[in-house]
């Protein structure tokens, strides 16, 4: 028998425990990660029982008669426990599709998990949103390093390591957030994009308290004088730098080939994967030629990372055919 639940407050501990022994969940699909910006979502996270056992969480949050797995996250679509098995899996997602329906929730839409997170093979829902006609409405370009088979940097990413170490820059991990955000994220974001780091300051320092083992904060110096930062997000299996960031003079310096160098093998050990993130634009129709470029001189290649819409009645047509 198959039971979804909707999360409430009482089942944190629960959620919790469940996505630390996952095979595709991340912290930040913890609650102590989510709920830092509770109050500007409407939350909806259900949790899917098989004979009482939970197998599955869907982070989510309901706007408009839509189904989020989750806007306000980089990522959501469903975590699995490590031991579901294929039909168990399938009937679990069914039994989501059924209850957004019932529910008067007119689309599901999820963002992937990257399959880089997954700690053990995790395609499952790849052959369920294909079973329910989901539409794939956007197809992001990431750049990743695979640690088992590392290219290096190119020669201008070289060149800039090269002038970091004339200048002898430092780089250590300090946990110096107010410095970084205050003096270099904020006012560089302002000025060459006009926008704002996704956290603030309070909102990064409260996350890094609470999970100290998968926030860190690097920082690269020039003598005394904060040069260059990146605020980095560690799991199980990759290493995600969440923001980077150098002052005006950072090519100059070499302050940013610095940082990454630095983090790439600093955080290495035990991973697969190094995270450079998304280099796509406009819902993936458009990608960001110079990042491009920067990222693959690091040795970084591509995977893709898609967004999802499923129209909810399609869970009366959504069967499995097993001989």
């Amino acid at each position: 028998m198959i039971e979804v639940v909707r999360y409430d407050t009482t089942r944190t501990s629960e959620w919790d425990a469940f996505v630390s022994k996952s095979k595709n969940g991340t912290f930040i699909l913890c609650r102590g990660f989510m709920d830092y910006h509770k109050d500007r979502f409407s939350d909806h996270s259900l949790m899917i029982y098989y004979n009482d056992k939970l197998l599955a969480v869907v982070p989510a949050h309901e706007q408009n008669q839509i189904l989020y797995a989750h806007q306000g996250l980089t990522y959501g679509g469903v975590v699995w426990h490590k031991k579901v098995k294929f039909v168990q899996a399938f009937e679990c997602f069914k039994a989501v599709l059924f209850y957004a329906h019932r529910h008067d929730f007119v689309r599901l839409n999820l963002k992937e998990i990257p399959r880089i997170y997954a700690q053990l093979p995790c395609d499952e829902l790849d052959y369920f949103l294909a079973l329910a006609q989901a539409k794939c409405i956007k197809k992001d370009v990431a750049l990743v390093i695979d640690y088992d088979h590392v290219l290096g940097f190119e020669k201008n990413r070289r060149e800039g390591l090269n002038k970091a170490r004339r200048h002898e820059l430092k780089v250590v991990c300090d946990d110096n957030f107010e410095a970084f955000w205050n003096t270099i994220l904020i006012p560089e974001l302002s000025q060459k994009h006009k926008a704002k780091p996704v956290h603030s300051l309070e909102e990064i320092k409260l996350l890094a308290s609470r999970f100290p083992d998968n926030i860190k904060q690097v920082s690269v110096y020039n003598g005394d004088k904060l040069v260059a930062g990146t605020t980095v997000f560690l799991t199980p299996t990759v290493v995600h730098p969440q923001y980077v960031m150098g002052d005006p003079d950072k090519n100059k310096l070499g302050s940013i080939d610095l940082a990454y160098d630095f983090i790439i093998k600093e955080f290495a050990s035990g991973r697969r994967y190094f995270d450079f993130n998304t280099s796509s634009e406009n819902h993936g129709t458009l990608l960001n030629s110079g990042l491009l470029f920067w990222k693959e001189s690091c040795g970084a290649r591509c995977i893709t990372v898609n967004q999802y819409e499923i129209e909810t009645k399609n869970h009366k047509n959504t069967n499995l055919n097993l001989r």
